[in-house]
């Protein structure tokens, strides 16, 4: 069985489809990076350094500095998939981000989606 695509996909060219939904209902591309450093480890200086090295959604999570435990605590539905319940463990990683990003469009307090 091959890979799904967005495993291949930079993360470049998603992140700022990421910052540009949150930027729509008014929240900040720092409010984006922050979601995504705590999810991931990476800092806002390693996050920039993936950014410009074009890595694939493969590689910015299997390089992840360590992510947060509370993972665990992400439920929900994102496009009619409950991410909980996601098989893929890199599937369910990217899953978890788009999750946030929508909580955070959706006005979630940043304190709430970083349970």
């Amino acid at each position: 069985m091959s890979e799904h695509r967005i495993f291949s996909m930079k993360f470049s060219s998603v992140y700022p489809l990421y910052v540009q939904k949150a930027e729509r209902k008014g929240r900040t591309q720092a409010e984006v990076d922050q979601i995504i450093s705590w999810l991931t480890g990476y800092s806002a200086a390693e996050l920039q350094q993936q950014l410009e090295q074009g890595t694939d959604f493969k590689t910015f999570f299997n390089m992840a500095p360590a992510m947060n435990p509370k993972v665990v605590l992400i439920k929900g539905v994102v496009c009619g998939v409950r991410v909980e319940e996601v098989a893929d463990p890199l599937m369910q990683k990217i899953r978890y981000l788009d999750k946030l990003i929508d909580e955070l469009a959706k006005g979630k307090s940043t304190e709430k989606i970083l349970r």
